[in-house]
C-alpha cells in the first residue's frame, strides 16, 4: 500500500512534545506507516530516524527552557503550525500531526482566535463548518457547542447546528476508513427532558436536527439521555461509531474516563486532515522522559489513515521523503 506523507510537528518545546515525537520516531511501526516531514528544533531530538527535517526558521532555534511558557515559545509554535498546514495545503504532505500545545503560550505569541482549530480555519481561508472531534480507539465524539459557558449552551443550539455536527463527524469517520459509520446523538437535559418536563430542547431542536440528517442519508439515532448514550455506544453488538454531544464536558468526561492517555483530537471539517493527542503539555514531567506516548502514537496512526484517504481522494501521488 502506498505510504502517505505526514507533516509532524514536535509541539510546545517547553513541554513533553519533543519527547513524545522522539519515542514515536523510534518505533518501527511508525517508520513503516508513513514518510515523515519533521518540523521542530534539531537540537531537541537526539535522532530522527526515517524522517526528513523540514527547512524552516525554527530548525536551528536555541532550546527553550522546560515548563516555562511565554511569547517566544508561543510565536515559535504558531510559525510551526503555519509550516505544517502549508505543507499539506500545497500538496507536499497528506496530513498534519502535532504534539501537544500550550494555549496560554499561543495567545502570548499572537494567536487571537478562540483555539488552534479556528486559527487553522482562518489560515486556510476556510469558511465551512468545522469543530473539534475526539477519538478514543474506535469511538468518536463531536459537539454542537464547545468552549462556551454552560449557561449559554441552550441559546446556542439549533437544529441546523445539530445536523452540521452529525454530518461533520460522519464525514470524518468515513475519511478515517469507516465506510458506514453509525451515530448516536445525546439530548441536553436530565432524562432527555422527560417529554418536556425538564426542558424541551430535545423535542424542538435536537430531534429536528436528527431528522435533517436522516433526510441526508446519514445513519443516526437519538436523542438519547446523555447519561446512557455512551453505554449504548460501546456495546459490542449494536453500538455506535460516534456520539454527537451538545456541549464540551458532556462528551469529554466520558471519553477521558475511558482512556485519558489514549485519546486523540481531530480538527474536523477542515479541508486537510489534522490530528493531535487529546492531552496537554504536562509541564510537571517535561524533560524527565516519563511521558506516555500512547496518545501520540494514536494521533499519528489516525493521521496516516486520514492522510491516505486524503491522498486517494485528491488523487495525489505519494510525496518522496
Amino acid at each position: 500500500m502506498t505510504q502517505p506523507t505526514i507533516a509532524l510537528f514536535t509541539g510546545d518545546p517547553a513541554g513533553i512534545g519533543p519527547e513524545l515525537v522522539q519515542k514515536l520516531l523510534n518505533n518501527p511501526i511508525c517508520q513503516q506507516a508513513a514518510k515523515i516531514i519533521l518540523i521542530g528544533q534539531k537540537d531537541a531530538l537526539p535522532t530522527a530516524p526515517h524522517a526528513t527535517w523540514h527547512q524552516w526558521s525554527g530548525l536551528n532555534a536555541p532550546l527553550f527552557p522546560k515548563a516555562t511558557y511565554d511569547a517566544h515559545n508561543g510565536a515559535y509554535m504558531i510559525a510551526a503550525l503555519a509550516e505544517g498546514v502549508s505543507l499539506v495545503r500545497d500538496g507536499h504532505a497528506h496530513a498534519f500531526c502535532f504534539a501537544p500545545l500550550n494555549k496560554s503560550a499561543l495567545r502570548l505569541g499572537g494567536m487571537q482566535q478562540e483555539d488552534e482549530l479556528r486559527w487553522f480555519a482562518e489560515f486556510l481561508n476556510f469558511k465551512g463548518v468545522c469543530g473539534e472531534l475526539n477519538v478514543l480507539q474506535d469511538l468518536w465524539t463531536s459537539r454542537v457547542t464547545s468552549h462556551v459557558a454552560l449557561r449559554e449552551v441552550s441559546s446556542l443550539l439549533s437544529s441546523q447546528k445539530v445536523f452540521e455536527s452529525i454530518a461533520m463527524i460522519s464525514k470524518a469517520l468515513k475519511a478515517s476508513g469507516k465506510a458506514n459509520p453509525r451515530l448516536a446523538v445525546c439530548g441536553l437535559n436530565p432524562h432527555n427532558g422527560d417529554n418536556g418536563n425538564y426542558g424541551d430542547e430535545e423535542i424542538t431542536i435536537i430531534a429536528p436536527g436528527i431528522d435533517m440528517a436522516h433526510r441526508a442519508g446519514i445513519p443516526v439515532d437519538g436523542p438519547f439521555p446523555a447519561d446512557t448514550a455512551f453505554v449504548r455506544a460501546i456495546r459490542k453488538d449494536d453500538g455506535y461509531d460516534g456520539v454527537v454531544t451538545m456541549y464540551h464536558d458532556q462528551g469529554q468526561i466520558a471519553m477521558k474516563l475511558m482512556g485519558f492517555e489514549k485519546g486523540v483530537t481531530v480538527h474536523g471539517g477542515l479541508p486537510i486532515p489534522v490530528t493531535t493527542p487529546a492531552h496537554g503539555t504536562a509541564y510537571d514531567i517535561a524533560g524527565q522522559n516519563l511521558a506516555n506516548p500512547q496518545a501520540m502514537f494514536n494521533a499519528f496512526s489516525l493521521a496516516c489513515r486520514m492522510g491516505l484517504h486524503h491522498m486517494q481522494s485528491k488523487k495525489l501521488d505519494s510525496v518522496p521523503a
